[in-house]
């Protein structure tokens, strides 16, 4: 396969004073921490969301590698909710001296477009702040930061900037070009 250039940009967050909040959907949607580890949501909610953007990192892990992943102490993932359904996800990595990276964010695609996006990711931005306040072992949050990249939704970048995120690193590597995987082969129409 050849390769594509793909530009990934790097976000970041200083101060909890950065978060600009995006309003609430009209909808019935709800975000709930999953605490229970579960490698096999987790990995639902990666191919679900990340599917039809090339997400495919993970596709490789183990269970035992998931497990591993998801029961670090501080590792959180919130999951939107539209009436009941789950729509989309934020993963929380923490990582030293209180940095937390939003690993992973995304909805699912029958999700895009509904004015969720920017609720989740103000409310996993917020959550990514005050970490420490359910995680005691771990220091105070200082910056809080993503990357997004030219393969992921056309929204995204304008997403993060309007929740308060400063672009700090732009970078251009040649990939693979890869198929779509989705989360089941034939997942998304062509």
């Amino acid at each position: 396969m050849p390769n594509i250039p793909v530009t990934t940009w790097s976000l970041e967050q200083t101060s909890p004073s950065d978060l600009l909040p995006a309003a609430a959907p009209d909808d019935e949607v709800r975000i709930v921490r999953s605490e229970v580890p579960s490698p096999e949501f987790s990995r639902f909610l990666y191919t679900a969301v990340g599917g039809d953007i090339r997400w495919i990192d993970r596709l490789g892990w183990s269970h035992t590698q998931w497990q591993e992943h998801l029961e670090r102490p501080g590792a959180e993932t919130w999951v939107a909710y539209d009436r009941g359904t789950p729509a989309g996800y934020v993963e929380l990595n923490p990582q030293d001296d209180g940095v937390v990276e939003i690993e992973y964010f995304g909805l699912l695609p029958a999700f895009r477009g509904r004015r969720i996006g920017g609720h989740l990711l103000s409310y996993g931005a917020a959550r990514a702040w005050d970490l420490a306040e359910r995680w005691p072992e771990r220091p105070p949050t200082k910056r809080v930061w993503l990357h997004t990249c030219s393969l992921d939704g056309e929204h995204a970048m304008a997403n993060y900037q309007r929740r308060g995120f400063k672009l700090f690193d732009t970078k251009v590597e040649e990939q693979p070009e890869v198929a779509t995987p989705g989360p089941w082969p034939g997942a998304y129409p062509v």
